[in-house]
């Protein structure tokens, strides 16, 4: 039986990602990858995530800084989609992005503006 800090996090986990991304996430959950996802919704989602400290955009920037530094590039556009959800402005990826690139190094910051540029394409090709 989930715990109500695993409900919490899947609820803050969809809020922040939409449902239909958590949805997707879902369909290739396993027995051996459901305790993995049961701990990302208790700790990253339920315990961070939810925490009221931060803003959930102050959060998204963070995230696909560190996302850069970590050179992640999966996460990273899933992430980016997610900051854009969240009122996070292109322009303001983009600064994090160019503020990136002096504390992780240019290699790191291309491959993200790759991601946001693949992110960005998608979600005008979706608006046309």
């Amino acid at each position: 039986m989930p715990s109500e800090l695993h409900e919490r996090g899947l609820a803050r986990r969809k809020e922040v990602l939409g449902a239909a991304q958590v949805a997707q996430t879902y369909t290739n959950v396993d027995q051996y990858t459901a305790p993995f996802q049961e701990i990302v919704n208790e700790y990253v989602w339920g315990a961070v995530w939810a925490r009221p400290g931060l803003e959930t955009r102050t959060r998204c920037l963070l995230t696909i800084g560190m996302l850069t530094a970590l050179n992640r590039p999966n996460e990273l556009k899933t992430h980016i989609k997610a900051a854009l959800d969240n009122g996070v402005t292109r322009e303001q990826i983009m600064e994090t992005l160019l503020h990136a690139n002096v504390y992780c190094g240019a290699p790191a910051a291309v491959e993200a503006f790759r991601c946001m540029r693949e992110v960005f394409g998608a979600m005008d090709g979706a608006q046309k």
